[in-house]
């Protein structure tokens, strides 16, 4: 029995404004949460929420995860790009060329994201949020094909790349050479049992394909935190 993908996380120093600006670029309604942070629901076929959770901590370094947005024109990537800015987006150079087509930008809390020019046939028959994108080996990918029951849709040269047999976004590895992690992720994945599952026999499950179980505080109570082979946090909550 796999888990649920139930939300992607963001630890953000000021939660509210976050979820406003996410909200703004994606059309999202924000829905309280039943702890302490900020709810967005998909309006889309994108099949997880989007939590934003309170943090002190700081940002150090790039994200190893982040959105693509598509586009259908390049006047639809022009107005997302200048919907973002308005909501307080900013433009930012991590090294891409002049002669790519993405637009690169960060959100108020400085969180990468890409919005992509049309055409990509990668991400064709995806929605408007094509891909969360993530620095990350071979291995990875494959432990979270596995760990969400989402089979491969692409595995080249160290590549990987899943996506739900319902739809949605995909999630794809970039392989080597990975970037060392310089801190906790400031985004995770938040995954749960069915309703009818249990969650010690999940945890056990995701130990055996690879995962870690981590002795760190979090917010809820009843979660289990875990890593990753490639070392990257993640929540294991209650059934549901």
């Amino acid at each position: 029995m796999t888990s649920q993908l139930v939300a992607l996380c963001f630890d953000a120093h000021d939660p509210l404004r976050l979820a406003r600006f996410w909200a703004g670029v994606l059309g999202w309604e924000t829905a309280d949460d039943p702890h302490d942070g900020i709810t967005l629901l998909p309006g889309d076929d994108t099949g997880f929420r989007i939590r934003c959770l309170p943090s002190e901590e700081k940002k150090t370094g790039q994200n190893r995860m982040h959105f693509d947005l598509t586009s259908t024109s390049l006047e639809d990537q022009r107005r997302t790009v200048a919907r973002s800015l308005d909501l307080g987006a900013r433009h930012i150079d991590i090294g891409q060329r002049p002669e790519e087509g993405h637009v690169v930008l960060a959100d108020p809390e400085g969180n990468e994201f890409c919005v992509i020019e049309p055409g990509n046939g990668f991400l064709a028959d995806c929605g408007f949020v094509g891909a969360l994108a993530c620095d990350g080996s071979q291995e990875v990918g494959y432990f979270w094909s596995e760990a969400l029951g989402w089979p491969l849709v692409w595995d080249q040269d160290q590549e990987t790349a899943i996506r739900s047999p319902h739809g949605g976004p995909k999630i794809t590895w970039g392989g080597p050479p990975v970037a060392p992690k310089t801190g906790r992720n400031r985004l995770h994945f938040d995954l749960a049992p069915p309703a009818h599952g249990d969650q010690q026999a999940e945890v056990d499950r995701l130990v055996a394909l690879g995962a870690t179980r981590l002795d760190v505080g979090r917010r809820e109570a009843g979660q289990v935190v875990m890593a990753d082979p490639d070392g990257n946090e993640f929540c294991v909550l209650t059934p549901r």
